[in-house]
């Protein structure tokens, strides 16, 4: 290994765990609020990069049917509720939040042929058709378990993931995608050629870590997910909607998630099923960061990305169990540091 071969595995390693930063990010915050180890991270993530294809490419994404699946669903059970309750003000807001938009949305996917449309409107489009997965899952998944133990609600997480790669393999075939790059300028850097592709990924992950961390410093909502994952009984105390801060969390995970496929899509393909390698690594950087701590699990998801890309020039074969092998002195360091408390 060579000079420029050492850099080009380093700006391969640095966008990769930009990205294994932001979903590790996103499961940590996820677990602090909610107790959810959000397994069905990674699917966001080959979601939002193969609707952005699918856009592309002239055709009407299948998550547009989901979005109106989940939509209606959520619409019946909560109609019904305010109908028992006698709460009849809340009926049409109900209906035009979970069915009114997303058939707006079907309907301009309908008459406009999204293929034609600049570049950031179709980012916005699928954003707009992967984010409001989010909350919807956590609302027909997570939130009638919501006080489960943290095993029940792993289980419930695997059931999730696995329905969802099943949705992906229907919606979008088990041939991947790949979305053109959003700028070909390259710069030089000795003699390296750095991509501009790489810079926009790590660029963009860094603007949108720095967006989180003032809307958790700065914001209302910010502060009361930040006092849920410290207290979830005592911000209830306080008047914090547990329910809102598990709705607010999953959208927050799955914009992240939804963000970065639509990041990595034209830097690598995607297939129905990609995204749960890709979460997996990410799992491993919040796993350093104990489920914890935001910094140690970005620093721990660079590291991921790091190993992975040198591994893959020492070792091509074995890159996947070196990385994943992270995990275990990781926990070992932690069992032995932790006090042990027996539970009655």
């Amino acid at each position: 290994m060579d000079l420029q071969i050492a850099l080009l595995l380093g700006q391969d390693g640095l966008s990769n765990g930009a990205i294994y930063a932001l979903l590790a990010l996103a499961l940590v915050l996820v677990f602090a609020v909610t107790r959810v180890i959000f397994i069905p991270q990674g699917e966001f993530v080959a979601f939002g990069a193969l609707t952005l294809a699918s856009l592309q490419a002239g055709r009407l994404p299948g998550t547009i049917w989901l979005v109106l699946a989940l939509g209606t669903v959520i619409a019946l059970i909560d109609g019904s509720r305010a109908l028992r309750c006698r709460q009849f003000r809340r009926i049409p807001w109900i209906v035009l939040v979970n069915c009114g938009i997303p058939l707006l949305l079907a309907g301009v996917l309908f008459a406009v042929s999204a293929a034609s449309l600049p570049l950031p409107v179709q980012v916005l489009l699928a954003l707009m058709l992967v984010v409001p997965l989010g909350p919807m899952i956590y609302r027909l998944a997570y939130q009638p378990v919501a006080e489960a133990s943290v095993l029940v609600l792993l289980i419930v997480s695997v059931a999730v993931h696995v329905t969802l790669i099943g949705i992906g393999l229907l919606f979008f075939g088990a041939e991947g995608s790949r979305t053109p790059a959003f700028t070909d300028v390259s710069f030089e850097l000795g003699d390296t050629l750095l991509q501009g592709q790489t810079i926009l990924v790590v660029v963009a992950s860094v603007v949108l870590i720095v967006a989180l961390y003032f809307f958790f410093e700065r914001t209302i909502y910010g502060k009361a997910l930040r006092a849920t994952a410290m207290n979830r009984t005592g911000a209830r105390l306080m008047g914090i909607s547990g329910t809102l801060a598990g709705m607010l969390s999953f959208t927050l995970a799955a914009s992240i998630g939804a963000f970065s496929g639509i990041l990595i899509s034209p830097i690598t393909t995607i297939y129905y099923d990609s995204g749960f390698l890709i979460g997996l690594k990410g799992f491993v950087g919040a796993i350093i960061g104990g489920l914890a701590s935001y910094p140690v699990a970005a620093a721990g998801a660079i590291l991921v990305g790091l190993l992975e890309s040198y591994s893959s020039f020492w070792a091509s074969a074995f890159k996947e169990v070196i990385v994943f092998t992270l995990i275990i002195p990781v926990l070992l360091w932690r069992s032995l540091k932790t006090r042990h408390v027996e539970e009655e």
